[in-house]
């Protein structure tokens, strides 16, 4: 099966996705998606090394709509993910489980690791679900940011930038929940 890839900017940064073509589904599922490295070049890298899938010239009108949608959400207009087809093949059963867990997240608000893992029904997997957590491969449509550490802390981001990326990614989509809440308070 054919896998695709493009690098495109973003208010934060250059980011790339990853896309296979699916007979058997209505467009094509997403694989990996790669937040900003230092520069483009190296972002680029990372997705082609990470899906091993070729640099596309041409994307599907999905992958170019979704592309529209995360360069939105990067800007602070919010968007819902959740319809995105995703591969998660790959993932065993429980790291399935929590990935699809954390996708239900909405923009703006957060759970923790502990929080998340008895929404799975396994209460004392906090630190498995970290690691799934960290190994993400489709990071902000599987909102893996959203997932914090007890006490208010923000806990660990294997994604380039680290904890910085988290607190950017948070901060955008709390500001923005916050305008659009506010905006309907007043209302």
């Amino acid at each position: 099966m054919r896998a695709d890839y493009t690098v495109f900017d973003t208010a934060i940064g250059a980011c790339a996705i990853s896309w296979r073509h699916c007979a058997e589904s209505d467009g094509p599922t997403v694989l990996w998606f790669q937040l900003p490295e230092r520069t483009s070049a190296q972002t680029e890298s990372r997705i082609a090394e990470k899906s091993g899938a070729r640099k596309s010239e041409n994307q599907p009108a999905a992958i170019s709509a979704l592309v529209e949608r995360i360069r939105a959400h990067l800007s602070g207009e919010l968007q819902d993910f959740r319809d995105v087809a995703v591969d998660l093949s790959a993932a065993a059963p429980f790291a399935r489980q929590v990935l699809e867990a954390a996708r239900e997240i909405p923009p703006g608000r957060t759970i923790t690791y502990g929080e998340l893992a008895r929404s799975v029904g396994r209460p004392d997997a906090a630190r498995a679900v970290g690691r799934i957590m960290g190994s993400n491969p489709i990071p902000l449509i599987i909102p893996c940011h959203r997932v914090v550490a007890g006490g208010g802390k923000s806990g660990g981001f294997s994604a380039p930038g680290g904890r910085m990326t988290k607190a950017e990614l948070l901060a955008i989509e709390r500001a923005a929940s916050q305008l659009l809440f506010g905006n309907l308070a007043r209302r």
